[in-house]
């Protein structure tokens, strides 16, 4: 790639950050990434990321993104302890109440906190020359030309005795921020249009603690996934990590949080878990406290749809568009991001802003509409429901109870979910044919009956209808 700067600031250390300046350092003399924690030993985390603490899942066309940001690096954190599985083989799913077949959809899967995987993107990044990392300051401001239409910089504060604000000058700003992002206000500030934002409260809350399984505990899926489902929105993860530790997450939408006190973890547990992964982690042993996480609203600022968005600066990661983190999206949607700057940046420094936030809203598209359906789909959250919504949810319905039954179904909608196909292939009339047979209209997301007795009366059955499928 040619050239495009001198030098690329990044507001925000996190995956996003990280991931954009990959790219960055390919076409600017320098990289700075200004980042507000002392990231020094954060491999446990670190305080601007509290969802970190909790399960994150990189779905296949993430992992698909990060190998081709980061050639080889799915071999090396496997080398220093990442889980690998057998995609749709080792992972079983429970959504909207229906245990879907257990089907070959990958070739490997990566499993791995958050924190794991963050320090080593971290560390291939900062090592790449031209590339420097200044932890422990806060960003307080844009610096921007006469005129306010070019963004020059951006202003930070050091967090030591005596520090005053200073100016870090650049050709390009990208804002990593989060979604504390304050980018919107700053800009108004300087005369520019706020995007259009679109935005659904969901009040989402976490609990989640690291677990050592017990011995016997080895026919447990390296994966388990309860989805929320109508009437119960709940949901939880158990995944296989590095260090020999399984990590447990519960979750609820729209108020219905898990407890953080020992019977009530159990409790929760119980209302959603298939019986045996309930009974496996009753008799795990704890390694730690629960942490909580609460998440409110979802989020996306359309700054496509802006007339004259400012030149000298992009928004990226959960500053664009923040998810429901139930459905595990925002590490895929951060890398697909930044193969979007990458292309973006392949035609020059004209134009550069308007030209990502385009490619930047396509990459978003499906994503967004798959996330703000399945909320949608609980009646529980309050938001406007189309005619078009109610249809697509009700055949989503169909489509998960038939993935009980039919391999086919259930592999492309794992493709689907994972990203690799759009949602559109759902509708294709050979999987539609497939879904209106192998399904039946009580099994439609309307009243399902509840995970944990779904799995349970499917367990021992899904080799068996995979060979019958």
């Amino acid at each position: 790639m040619k050239t495009v700067g001198d030098h690329a600031v990044v507001l925000g250390g996190s995956i996003a950050g990280l991931l954009a300046a990959r790219v960055l350092v390919d076409a600017y003399e320098r990289v700075t990434i200004v980042e507000r924690d002392d990231l020094v030993g954060a491999g446990h985390g670190h305080k601007g990321v509290p969802q970190g603490r909790h399960a994150h899942a990189l779905l296949a066309r993430g992992q698909a993104a990060l190998e081709e940001l980061f050639p080889g690096l799915f071999d090396e954190l496997v080398e220093r302890g990442a889980v690998t599985a057998r995609p749709g083989l080792d992972h079983r799913f429970v959504l909207g109440g229906h245990l879907l077949l257990q089907v070959p959809a990958g070739d490997r899967a990566l499993q791995a906190s958050r924190p794991f995987l963050e320090e080593h993107l971290r560390r291939h990044v900062v090592g790449t020359p031209g590339v420097e990392l200044l932890a422990g300051c806060d960003i307080v401001g844009l610096t921007a030309g006469d005129d306010g239409a070019l963004i020059t910089g951006a202003r930070l504060v050091r967090r030591a005795a005596g520090s005053s604000a200073e100016a870090l000058r650049a050709d390009l700003v990208v804002d990593a921020m989060g979604r504390g992002s304050r980018v919107t206000r700053w800009l108004e500030d300087i005369g520019h249009e706020q995007p259009p934002t679109d935005e659904l409260r969901i009040d989402v809350g976490y609990a989640s603690r690291f677990v050592r399984l017990p011995e016997n505990a080895d026919d447990i899926d390296k994966a388990v996934i309860v989805g929320p489902q109508p009437g119960n929105p709940r949901g939880m993860a158990l995944l296989a990590v590095e260090g020999g530790r399984h990590l447990l997450t519960l979750a609820g939408i729209a108020g219905h949080h898990p407890p953080v006190d020992e019977d009530g973890l159990r409790g929760f547990v119980n209302t959603i878990a298939p019986r045996d992964v309930a009974e496996v982690i009753r008799s795990s042993e704890p390694l730690g406290n629960p942490v909580t996480y609460r998440y409110r609203t979802v989020l996306r600022r359309h700054f496509e749809q802006v007339r004259r968005p400012p030149a000298g600066l992009i928004v990226t990661g959960d500053a664009l568009c923040s998810f429901n983190p139930i459905y595990a999206q925002g590490i895929t949607v951060a890398a697909l991001e930044a193969l979007a700057l990458r292309r973006s940046l392949a035609g020059g420094a004209d134009g550069l802003a308007p030209r990502f936030f385009r490619a930047a809203a396509t990459t978003l598209n499906d994503p967004w509409r798959l996330a703000i359906g399945a909320d949608l789909a609980m009646p529980e959250v309050a938001g406007r429901r189309t005619l078009g919504t109610r249809l697509l949810n009700a055949y989503v319905g169909r489509v998960q109870a038939a993935a009980e039954h039919d391999a086919t179904v259930a592999e492309r909608f794992l493709r689907v979910i994972g990203l690799l196909d759009p949602p559109s292939s759902l509708l294709s009339p050979a999987v539609a044919t497939r879904v209106f047979l192998r399904s039946r209209p009580d099994q439609t997301g309307h009243g399902p009956p509840s995970a944990s007795t779904t799995a349970d009366r499917h367990a021992g059955a899904q080799r068996t209808q995979i060979g019958a499928a």
